[in-house]
């Protein structure tokens, strides 16, 4: 996709006092807030518990059902050391790519030990910001017996049990992320129960979401930016709805950035008659023409970030910048455990 070169970093700014940055979820998964944001582009303050009346019967919610792993692991070098380190991505049963925090870049042959220290896992290279893990064990285990929620960089507190539950949405399935789909932890079963006496229609997705997601665009040219990889799976069945709905007249309804993610790569990539899978690095800005995406169900996202500007896209840069000031104004809570927006578009009324 060809970047309008106009698209500047400091057009997805905006200032946010730091105590509207939840550090804890809503009491209740579904007791959040909604600011709705129609096709007209009119504001409107809502509960997240009116979500259902703001959907259609043949509307078809899309879901990412990937779950969260503990992928925080402590420990030290062999040699002393102390490391942090953060899985990235497990590529086989023993192999894993992962951030790693240390006094001094580990070189290959190095040794970690790594949680109560008898976790011995071997560096076997670098690759770009990763290091190449070989654990002695396989790697899902050693995290849900060692490992640690991940909780984002701009929550202060370490990960506990109630993190463990609410960090993490009701519908998880496939193990991958090592940061939540966070427009999904709103949902609760009640509401999911819902939904198909409404006549709305369920369908998931796969993206195992990455730590790239929290970096930060340091580029003031969109068009220089190398988004960051991960790995999606679409099902046939999920594709077969879409068309469904399509052919119906309806929506679909994206629950999540991440669910954007994978269908766009999907429209943009399969053929819409077989499974599609892959690493996808579609960078989603003002001027995407979206394929498989009707609306949206996110949450609030970070200031200059990819995910600000993909909202921008599916709304209008405008329509964002007025719709973050007013969640400003109005003391709307941001980021992983704060309220929710819903963003229709022009053609979905």
């Amino acid at each position: 996709m060809v970047i309008d070169p106009a698209l500047t970093l400091d057009q997805f700014d905006y200032d946010l006092p730091a105590e509207l940055i939840a550090q804890h979820p809503a009491s209740q998964r579904s007791a959040s807030r909604l600011l709705h944001l129609d096709a007209a582009g009119g504001l409107h303050d809502r509960r997240f518990t009116d979500l259902p009346d703001l959907l259609r019967a043949g509307d078809l919610l899309v879901f990412n059902n990937t779950r969260v792993i503990k992928a925080r692991l402590r420990g030290h070098k062999a040699s002393g050391g102390k490391v942090e380190v953060l899985i990235e991505r497990i590529l086989e049963s023993h192999r894993a790519l992962a951030h790693v925090r240390a006094s001094k870049a580990p070189g290959p042959g190095t040794h970690l030990l790594l949680g109560d220290g008898s976790i011995d896992v071997q560096v076997l290279g670098r690759q770009g910001e990763c290091f190449e893990l070989l654990f002695p064990a396989p790697v899902l285990g050693v995290l849900e017996a060692h490992g640690q929620v991940p909780l984002p960089p701009y929550i202060t507190h370490a990960a506990d049990a109630h993190d463990e539950a609410r960090y993490q949405t009701v519908y998880a399935h496939q193990p991958g992320a090592v940061a939540a789909p966070t427009a999904g932890l709103h949902f609760d079963q009640a509401m999911l129960d819902r939904l198909p006496g409404l006549g709305v229609e369920q369908a998931f997705v796969t993206l195992h979401v990455g730590a790239g997601t929290f970096q930060p665009v340091r580029v003031a040219q969109l068009g220089e930016h190398v988004m960051h990889a991960e790995r999606y799976v679409v099902p046939v069945e999920t594709l077969q709805k879409i068309r469904a709905t399509r052919a119906r007249g309806r929506r679909v309804v994206a629950v999540g950035t991440t669910s954007v993610r994978a269908l766009e790569a999907a429209a943009s990539g399969g053929d819409g008659e077989s499974a599609c899978e892959g690493d996808t690095r579609l960078f989603i800005t003002p001027g995407y023409r979206f394929r498989h995406v009707d609306a949206l169900i996110t949450n609030f996202h970070l200031p200059r970030s990819t995910l600000m500007m993909l909202v921008s896209a599916m709304a209008g840069l405008p329509s964002i910048q007025r719709a973050y000031a007013h969640a400003v104004q109005s003391r709307y809570r941001f980021f992983s455990y704060g309220d929710a927006m819903f963003i229709e578009t022009a053609g979905t009324s």
